[in-house]
């Protein structure tokens, strides 16, 4: 089964794979988003976060390989009573426009092989106006002994030195490791290896 198709799968059950509500490290950060007008998610799955930016007043596009995922983002959004663009895209393929977006979330994105990864992130960036804002959460290698959410390969996960090197031409940088329960729909449930990172264009 290919990687798209599993996916599918997955979303294609009925509920909420990671819950309805946003990522907490993302909303922790609502204070930075005063003032901001568009946004970008990445990998936005079923839609919890991009629904939770529309709800803060930002237009937000929001992207995800499975059609599956973002039918349930557009109806959360319809639920919620906020407006959602939506567009089925490979992020390695997909055209990222340049200096286009306010904000950038990828919340567990951890979508590349390591190979691809590089790109994933300059494409990141690339799509961020000057002075935009990058806000990233995922899991650190340690995540293999808890089991509690992510991928299955450590190479996927992310380092402190992994973001510190791409990222290092970011202004404001911020990098938090730490470990800490979280609770997101049936998929992210339990203790879990995190880094997040924020950043400025």
């Amino acid at each position: 089964m290919s990687e798209r198709d599993r996916w599918q799968t997955r979303f294609g059950a009925p509920g909420y794979l990671f819950g309805k509500e946003p990522n907490a490290f993302l909303a922790a950060q609502a204070h930075r988003l005063r003032g901001l007008r568009t946004a970008f998610t990445v990998a936005d799955g079923e839609g919890r976060n991009g629904v939770w930016l529309a709800e803060q007043g930002l237009d937000v596009l929001a992207i995800d390989f499975s059609p599956a995922a973002l039918a349930k983002a557009e109806a959360l959004a319809k639920e919620r009573g906020v407006r959602l663009r939506t567009e089925v895209a490979d992020v390695t393929t997909w055209r990222w426009p340049p200096d286009a977006f306010d904000v950038v979330v990828a919340i567990f994105a951890q979508v590349v092989l390591p190979a691809e990864r590089t790109a994933f992130f300059n494409n990141l960036k690339r799509a961020l106006k000057p002075g935009g804002l990058l806000i990233m959460q995922g899991y650190r290698p340690e995540q293999i002994n808890y089991r509690t959410g992510g991928p299955p390969e450590a190479e996927r996960m992310y380092t402190r030195e992994l973001l510190e090197t791409t990222f290092g031409d970011l202004s404001e940088l911020e990098i938090r490791e730490h470990d800490s329960v979280i609770n997101e729909g049936t998929a992210h449930v339990g203790m879990s290896a995190l880094i997040d990172l924020v950043g400025r264009k």
